[in-house]
């Protein structure tokens, strides 16, 4: 009896032992700057909720979103997910990317798209993939779907709705050399400001505009000072979902395969959530009467002067091909 007792016990053993190696749980930690209202943090639940639906294996996934910058910035969670500790998962700006990847930034770069329907055909496209091939063999991060979606128009104190009214207006601009090389080449006067200073900038004169998405414009009640939105569409955003590579590299690859296609379809759910989100706000702000928009008649003309910039940026950070490939998406 003795005997057979322990034969049993040790077979009871065996199979828990093998029953827990067959059911591993796998955990992957995300992180985002913001709560859980916020686009990009929708984004990342939607690709949770789309790897738990794809992956089929037998593990057990565990996803930990770590909200409210809880781990830090954005830039942290880059360099983080470059050396695969603390962050698996996260929405990164391109200009994050930079110290990587010299052609991250064209990402980023003012009427690179010439519209909402032509910056979701290059998204789901793969005109970026030379970028995205860059940023993974430099910083050992994965692009692996593409949100955003926020657009930026000029935030000025008087009426704008033609390149007459738009010359040598003083705008503010971020401090990104390409952002004062193409601003002066559409007429206007740009001069670098912190964004913290911009309302007191315009509120005294120091310069008459400034450029943001909605959101900004509603945050920093840009509205009381620069009621007048001239609807440039001057950049689009585009905010890459990034995956650590050493954390992926470690993943079976039913699950990798999972997370590709995971990724992709959620850039694409942010994306309607932030552009719809983006149209929405500056109507109710419109509604409200705090601000007035117009559309701008010369959008060609802004397009065209914005194109030699273009170009030879482009070919400054070695990717004039990407540049190309982008512009020839219809």
């Amino acid at each position: 009896m003795r005997c057979v007792f322990k034969t049993t016990a040790a077979t009871v053993a065996m199979v828990l032992a093998a029953s827990v190696a067959h059911a591993d749980t796998i955990r992957l930690n995300g992180a985002s700057q913001f709560d859980e209202s916020h686009a990009f943090t929708k984004t990342m639940r939607k690709f949770e909720e789309l790897v738990q639906e794809y992956y089929q294996g037998p593990d057990e996934l565990e996803f930990v979103l770590h909200l409210n910058s809880e781990l830090g910035l954005e830039k942290d969670y880059f360099a983080y997910m470059s050396q695969g500790i603390s962050v698996d998962y996260g929405i990164v700006a391109p200009s994050h990317m930079s110290t990587f990847s010299q052609m991250a930034p064209l990402m980023d770069m003012p009427f690179l798209f010439r519209d909402l329907e032509h910056w979701n055909k290059v998204l789901d496209g793969d005109a970026l993939a030379p970028l995205a091939d860059d940023i993974l063999t430099k910083a050992d991060v994965r692009l692996i779907g593409y949100a955003g979606g926020g657009t930026r128009n000029l935030i000025v104190n008087k009426p704008v709705a033609s390149m007459d009214d738009i010359q040598d207006v003083p705008i503010r601009v971020m401090g990104a050399p390409i952002q004062t090389r193409i601003f002066e080449a559409i007429k206007m006067a740009p001069t670098v400001i912190a964004y913290s200073e911009v309302y007191n900038a315009i509120q005294t004169g120091v310069i008459d505009a400034a450029e943001n998405e909605a959101a900004g414009v509603e945050q920093m009640k840009f509205y009381e000072v620069g009621p007048h939105i001239g609807l440039t569409q001057h950049a689009i955003t585009v905010r890459p979902l990034c995956f650590s590579n050493k954390t992926f590299q470690r993943l079976p690859e039913d699950l990798q395969a999972a997370i590709l296609k995971a990724g992709k379809e959620a850039g694409a759910y942010g994306r309607e959530i932030e552009s719809s989100q983006d149209g929405e706000k500056l109507a109710a702000m419109e509604e409200k009467g705090w601000l007035t928009t117009h559309e701008f008649a010369d959008r060609s003309t802004l397009l065209e002067l914005a194109e030699p910039v273009k170009k030879a940026y482009a070919e400054e950070l070695g990717a004039s091909a990407v540049l190309d490939a982008v512009n020839a998406v219809q």
